[in-house]
């Protein structure tokens, strides 16, 4: 039996390194050409990385939560000359809606890659036993930190469903203040940043004195999707004049029209909410101000602005991962129900983390929907390459003059910063005035 090395690859996204999240293969395992061996995040995604060779998993070269260069060995795997038939073997069929398993180019055949679990006793146990959910939803419910004996299925067999998982994951965002827990006896407590995980449990008690000192204090490597943030929003932040300005908005007819898109047949089968009003928006305000739709590009020859005539549409994304910004290519040609489901498929994609490179490069203009966090406004740091964001704040009642009448309306703050060089005053006014007309009569968008 000879020894074959695995290198870590490059994965098509132009990274120099990637850490290691989980193995999902022991030593002493047998696998086969394109079973997923392991599990990596770049500063972009998440990646499951196929096996190129046949064999008996010799030994793991890198350990979880290291990072590691491109072209470095991570995996020893022995290949058997004459490999005997294999004992037959029960064998999982990856569910059709299972996101996982694409092959990356160079490595392996063509087909479904089948993803290698760890054997149960080596899993931790979920609190979930029981629960009817297919794979990927569980994997969801993880990421997301949703026990899923919590959620109420809405499957026509009694299965837990992606929808109920979101739903369940943005309730308990959106109520997470409503209790103020107790202060702990610890000062400070970390959450790792390079992979998802729930936060460790408050300890109970003090420190001894003698470590006193040493829990005071931690030091957190920043990597992954973190250190490319960090990266991303400083030199956006150093590099363009940002100015910010904001109004308050009267949508009530924006909800109205939510409203009746969500009891339409012809949505029954997507997700509705005032972002998807708020992305028609702005795609037709940036028809009426190309230059919030530039960019300022620094060239050998002098710098010079870049109009798009297309709208790359980029939504700030939390996940368990850290923010992404991924976006919707040509949004601009889209109907209601495409951008819908464009929106839908994003946001699901991202909170799984699958969302690849190429979904978060070409931006063109960036929307953050801040609202779901209970946040009125705030001045958001511009996405780099773009000229502008805009951020959605939450939509709440409030007393507002109807016709010199004081009346209870639906009411949120639209903000937005954008770079002085490539926009002035009067066209930053123009683009927020023309995405608080449309919140505040939707039917602008007939035009």
């Amino acid at each position: 039996m000879t020894d074959q090395t695995f290198v870590l690859p490059d994965v098509g996204e132009g990274l120099t390194e990637a850490e290691i999240v989980q193995w999902r293969v022991a030593p002493g395992d047998t696998v086969a050409v394109n079973d997923v061996i392991v599990e990596i995040e770049t500063a972009k995604s998440l990646v499951e990385l196929p096996s190129p060779y046949s064999g008996t998993v010799g030994e793991l070269l890198a350990s979880e939560g290291a990072t590691v260069e491109v072209g470095s060995p991570i995996i020893t795997i022995g290949s058997a000359d004459a490999t005997p038939p294999a004992p037959a073997a029960p064998t999982t069929v990856p569910e059709p809606s299972d996101p996982g398993g694409a092959v990356l180019v160079g490595y392996g055949t063509g087909g479904t890659v089948s993803s290698r679990r760890r054997k149960p006793a080596e899993r931790p146990v979920a609190a979930s036993v029981g629960v009817v959910a297919k794979p990927p939803i569980r994997k969801l419910a993880r990421d997301l930190g949703v026990d899923l004996s919590a959620v109420t299925p809405s499957g026509t067999a009694g299965e837990v469903t992606r929808d109920d998982v979101v739903k369940h994951a943005e309730q308990a965002s959106v109520f997470r203040n409503i209790e103020t827990p107790a202060w702990g006896d610890v000062r400070e407590e970390t959450i790792e940043v390079s992979a998802p995980a729930v936060p460790a449990p408050v300890a109970s008690a003090p420190a001894p004195a003698a470590q006193a000192a040493d829990a005071r204090e931690e030091s957190i490597p920043v990597r992954g999707v973190r250190k490319a943030t960090a990266n991303a929003m400083t030199s956006s932040a150093y590099s363009a004049p940002h100015v910010s300005v904001w109004v308050d908005v009267d949508a009530s007819r924006t909800m109205e029209l939510v409203k009746r898109l969500k009891a339409s047949p012809d949505f029954a089968d997507v997700k509705i909410s005032p972002l998807l009003i708020m992305a028609r928006a702005v795609i037709w305000a940036l028809r009426r101000t190309p230059m919030i739709n530039a960019a300022w590009v620094d060239t050998d020859a002098g710098a010079q602005i870049s109009v798009r005539h297309y709208v790359n549409l980029g939504i700030a994304a939390a996940t368990p991962r850290g923010l992404l910004v991924p976006n919707i290519k040509d949004a601009q040609g889209m109907n209601t129900r495409e951008l819908a489901k464009a929106l839908e498929h994003l946001t699901l994609t991202a909170r799984e983390g699958k969302t690849s490179l190429a979904d978060q490069s070409g931006g063109t203009f960036t929307i953050t929907n801040i609202g779901v966090f209970g946040v009125d406004a705030g001045t958001p740091i511009i996405n780099p390459g773009e000229a502008g964001i805009i951020a959605l704040g939450a939509i709440r009642q409030k007393p507002w003059v109807v016709d010199g009448e004081v009346r209870p309306r639906w009411v949120t703050t639209v903000s937005g910063s954008f770079d002085h060089r490539v926009v002035d005053g009067d066209g930053i006014s123009r683009f927020i005035a023309d995405v608080a007309s449309v919140l505040e009569e939707p039917a602008l968008l007939l035009d």
